[in-house]
C-alpha cells in the first residue's frame, strides 16, 4: 500500500510540482491551501508525512505545525517546513515540532530525498 503525503502550500504552482513529483514515485497525495484545511484533511485521512509551507493565509504553517504536534496527534508523523525565509523561520518552526526546514525554491531531487530519509 503507497504511503500517504500531505503537502500543505497555498502556491498552485508549488504544490503542483510537488504532487507531480511525489505522485509519479508511488506515493499518494493529499492537498491542502493552508493551516486550516490541513487539519481537516488529517482528520479524514491520517498522511505518513507532511510538507508544510510556512507562510499561508487563515492559518500559518507554524500555527498548524503546534496544533498537529500538541492537539491531534495520535502517532508520531514527520513535518517538513517550507519556506523562502528559511533563517527567518528557521527556529521558530523547529520549535514548533518540525522535524526539518527546506528552503524554497527547491529541486525536486531535495524533495525526493527528503522522502527517502523519512519514508525508507
Amino acid at each position: 500500500m503507497p504511503k500517504t503525503i500531505l503537502i500543505v502550500e497555498d502556491y498552485d504552482d508549488t504544490r503542483e510540482l510537488m504532487r507531480i513529483a511525489l505522485s509519479s514515485s508511488g506515493y499518494n497525495v493529499i492537498e491542502a491551501i493552508n493551516g486550516v484545511s490541513a487539519i481537516e484533511k488529517i482528520h479524514e485521512k491520517r498522511p505518513d508525512l507532511i510538507f508544510m509551507d510556512i507562510a499561508m493565509p487563515e492559518m500559518d504553517g507554524i500555527t498548524a505545525t503546534r496544533i498537529i504536534r500538541n492537539e491531534i496527534e495520535e502517532n508520531y508523523v514527520p513535518i517538513i517546513c517550507l519556506t523562502a525565509h528559511s533563517q527567518k523561520y528557521y527556529q521558530e518552526a523547529i520549535d514548533a515540532g518540525c522535524d526539518e526546514v527546506i528552503t524554497k525554491p527547491f529541486d525536486p531531487s531535495v524533495l525526493m530525498s527528503t522522502v527517502t530519509r523519512y519514508l525508507p
